[in-house]
């Protein structure tokens, strides 16, 4: 695979690199559903205003389309650079925020440097990994997904040596990764597109009408997906406490779950290179629903197995939709990633709030029982989309 992968141009270092960048960010930023029941307990609020917060934190990615024809303009290595430091002094500060004004000022600031990392990331892989676009997205998105394991054991480590409010000592370790981000990716001239002052460019529109409808089937397929994923992530630990775990276990269960999500990033958009991504997403999304069926019912340690088999397939759906959004040809590559990852984080976003407030009127159990019915409708438009 690896000389397979030197000869269709696959710049492994930078690759690497990126996908490091990455997992930095990402572990700050999955901070917040571990601290949830702690900010319920501390801050007395419910469970529709606990999931409000993630909601927060997604309202800059608004602006992704706009930030994606900036940095078409721009060298982008600065934002890769920079937004995990952003991003990693606001959610170190979470335990030391005296109201919830004042945590969603944080969280939202992060989620505005979340952004500026984001859209022109995927846009870089896309441009090192040469013909192996799904092996590049499922390194970067493995690095994500890694973030999300390493993200809850952090933070509850460091609740438990300092207490929620000494969490800021993280600060430190981004301090010193981003000083090594930028010895290895300031002398890389990293642009979105080195070639765009150089091309006579559509408009606007015509970019934007030529990718509405793989769009609006990638939109559909997120939508009823979303409810499950928030579900099995944000309120993983809430659920899990309210069946009587501990804190501990809750936390350790959400890093199972992203765990495995990241071997099911790795694999899925290599194998989607081989198999194609339209039969792969047909798999993903028809076993999906079963394995949260299996683990609504499961009790005990049984959680844990199932975690691991749930956690593989929920995450591989990433890797190959953003592999598909960036296999079209366009002359815009950052604002059509903006366009698509607005629209992925605006329906997780509001899908959260939904099973928060389901929560509230029904309870947690019922809540997911509904997130996972939800889901089956995501089936027919992966079957019908494009190729």
């Amino acid at each position: 695979m690896i000389q397979q992968a030197k000869r269709d141009g696959f710049q492994g270092l930078r690759v690497i690199v990126l996908s490091l960048s990455h997992m930095l960010h990402d572990t700050y930023s999955a901070f917040l559903a571990p601290v949830l029941p702690l900010i319920i307990e501390n801050l007395g609020i419910s469970y529709a205003m606990a999931g409000l917060l993630s909601v927060i934190q997604r309202i800059p990615s608004l602006f992704n389309p706009f930030v994606g024809l900036a940095i078409d303009r721009l060298p982008v290595k600065y934002f890769i650079i920079f937004s995990p430091l952003v991003t990693a002094v606001c959610m170190s500060l979470m335990g030391l925020a005296p109201n919830y004004g004042i945590l969603a000022i944080l969280l939202f600031t992060s989620g505005f440097s979340s952004t500026l990392f984001h859209v022109p990331a995927p846009v870089m892989v896309r441009r090192v990994a040469g013909n192996r676009n799904g092996m590049g997205m499922s390194f970067y998105m493995f690095g994500g997904e890694m973030a999300r394991t390493l993200g809850p054991l952090t933070i509850l480590g460091a609740v438990s040596l300092w207490g929620f409010a000494g969490s800021w000592r993280l600060i430190g370790f981004a301090i010193v990764v981003t000083v090594l981000l930028w010895i290895e990716l300031h002398p890389v001239d990293l642009h979105a597109r080195n070639d765009f002052k150089n091309e006579s460019m559509p408009r606007i529109r015509e970019d934007v009408k030529q990718i509405i409808p793989f769009l609006a089937m990638i939109g559909a397929m997120f939508f009823f997906r979303s409810s499950m994923k928030s579900a099995l992530t944000i309120f993983l630990p809430i659920f899990l406490k309210s069946r009587g775990a501990t804190l501990w276990f809750a936390g350790a269960s959400l890093s199972l779950l992203q765990f495995s999500g990241a071997a099911g990033t790795f694999i899925a958009g290599t194998l989607s290179d081989k198999f194609g991504r339209r039969n792969t997403l047909i798999f993903i999304t028809s076993i999906n629903p079963v394995l949260m069926a299996l683990f609504i019912i499961a009790k005990g340690m049984w959680v844990l197995p199932v975690l691991l088999l749930t956690g593989f397939f929920l995450f591989a759906f990433g890797p190959v939709t953003l592999a598909m959004v960036h296999d079209i040809p366009h002359n815009r590559p950052a604002f059509i990633n903006g366009l698509y990852m607005t629209m992925n984080f605006v329906l997780s976003a509001l899908a959260t709030f939904l099973v928060g407030w389901l929560g509230d009127l029904f309870g947690l159990e019922t809540a997911y029982i509904i997130a996972n019915v939800i889901a089956l409708a995501a089936i027919p438009f992966a079957i019908r989309i494009n190729r």
